[in-house]
């Protein structure tokens, strides 16, 4: 049994995608306070169980337990939990953003089977990745276990120190923004240039899907993709320089830093005892 804790749409496409993988709906179960989640989730997933609270039963029949809830509202769900949890017991996996384990422990009564995990939004369509970080003697199969469920959605990435994962919640993590940015930035030139929205979305869209799909396709780093587009003295030259003129590559490295260290002094906070 996988028990989710929180039936938000991050729950939903960790659910979906290990169906999709074989694994039965009846193998999973929701909290969340919400009926009309719980009504959502059950509706989609036939067989799927949902309640508003935990009970010791449930807890007790959990090889896993997911942690799906918004980051202000981690330390009342793991406070919740604690008295539920004996160890050894289930591995415990929250993918909330800014949440450090040492904290979670902590909330949790000292509980250490833990790992955490940062999805992106691109999870949602099976397209994510997701860096992730087990606490000290976090077992094998259990560091398996945690990574399947992430695997269904997307690629997963482990690093070693935890401190890493603000760097992957800047790059990754808050990187669909970044990539959506630079789309507004196309499909608006498109429509100052005559192409009425629709088109110039399709234009933006396509470039960058295709882009995409040539780098992944390709085994060259991308300055070298860059440069087989760039004809000296040609129109992709005189864009670059627009763009270098204005420290755009520069700009978008001290962004992706300053969301890392936003990363961090939200673990701060959120780790803080009120």
């Amino acid at each position: 049994m996988i028990v989710f804790i929180g039936g938000g749409n991050m729950a939903t496409a960790l659910i979906g995608g290990m169906i999709a993988r074989g694994r039965a709906a009846t193998g999973f179960h929701a909290i969340d306070p919400m009926p009309e989640q719980r009504e959502r989730l059950c509706a989609r997933f036939p067989g799927a169980g949902a309640s508003a609270a935990p009970d010791a039963a449930l807890i007790a029949r959990a090889e896993l337990i997911v942690l799906a809830v918004k980051p202000q509202q981690m330390r009342a769900a793991a406070t919740a939990l604690a008295a539920l949890l004996r160890s050894p017991g289930p591995v415990v996996l929250t993918i909330a953003a800014g949440v450090r384990l040492a904290d979670l422990a902590r909330w949790l009564g000292g509980y250490a089977n833990l790992v955490r995990a940062m999805p992106n939004t691109p999870a949602l369509i099976g397209k994510g990745i997701s860096g992730i970080h087990a606490a000290p003697g976090v077992a094998a199969g259990a560091r398996a276990l945690a990574a399947g469920v992430l695997e269904a959605v997307g690629d997963v990435l482990w690093v070693d120190a935890e401190a890493m994962l603000d760097a992957v919640t800047g790059i990754s993590g808050s990187g669909p923004a970044y990539v959506f940015y630079f789309m507004e930035a196309l499909e608006a030139a498109a429509i100052e240039q005559g192409f009425a929205p629709a088109e110039a979305r399709r234009l933006a869209y396509a470039t960058f899907a295709g882009a995409i799909a040539l780098a992944q396709a390709s085994t060259e780093p991308p300055a070298v993709l860059r440069t087989q587009v760039t004809s000296k003295g040609g129109t992709t030259e005189c864009a670059l320089s627009v763009l270098d003129s204005a420290a755009v590559k520069a700009s978008i490295v001290r962004a992706a830093k300053a969301a890392a260290a936003r990363a961090q002094e939200m673990g701060d906070a959120f780790g803080g005892d009120a």
